[in-house]
């Protein structure tokens, strides 16, 4: 196999403090971009609504990776699939793509909302989200992905016993 060495071009600071399967909305963040590049880098950013942020689940361990079949979340009412139809950190490399609304631009500071991961993450690579770039056609996907997710974007403010992010 091919092995890459990637750097992180940034850090998200703020927003999230622990690793959780849903509420992941509604809470703000910074994704803070490393002195190494200059400010230009960012210019024009501000000009788009959203971004598309590929990230390392950097809490996760080389042991937590799983390759074989499973169900998701551990229910079995949801069939088994493969490592490559799930999107956790139990996959190979633990990568991570989210597409963040951008709030607002300071300096190297991008302040963004809905970005599930948590304080401290890497960031491997950021750019803004083009719509034209998005899927094309129509989208299918089994029943479950839609089960699993349906409190993944509630706002955190209302997750059971909520005051941390």
């Amino acid at each position: 196999m091919t092995t890459y060495e990637v750097e992180s071009i940034a850090t998200v600071v703020g927003g999230h403090t622990r690793v959780q399967d849903d509420y992941q909305g509604g809470v703000e963040s910074v994704i803070r971009l490393n002195e190494a590049y200059p400010l230009e880098t960012l210019q024009g950013i501000e000009g788009f609504s959203h971004l598309t942020v590929t990230w390392r689940f950097h809490l996760a361990q080389l042991e937590d990776v799983q390759l074989h079949a499973r169900s998701p979340r551990g229910n079995s009412q949801w069939p088994a699939t493969g490592t490559f139809v799930h999107r956790n950190h139990r996959r190979p490399n633990q990568l991570a793509v989210s597409y963040p609304r951008l709030l607002s631009v300071d300096g190297r500071d991008l302040l963004v909302t809905d970005l599930d991961a948590v304080d401290g993450t890497p960031v491997l690579d950021l750019a803004p989200y083009f719509q034209e770039m998005g899927p094309r056609g129509s989208i299918r996907q089994p029943a479950w992905p839609r089960e699993m997710l349906a409190e993944y974007w509630r706002d955190a403010a209302e997750r059971p016993g909520a005051g941390l992010p």
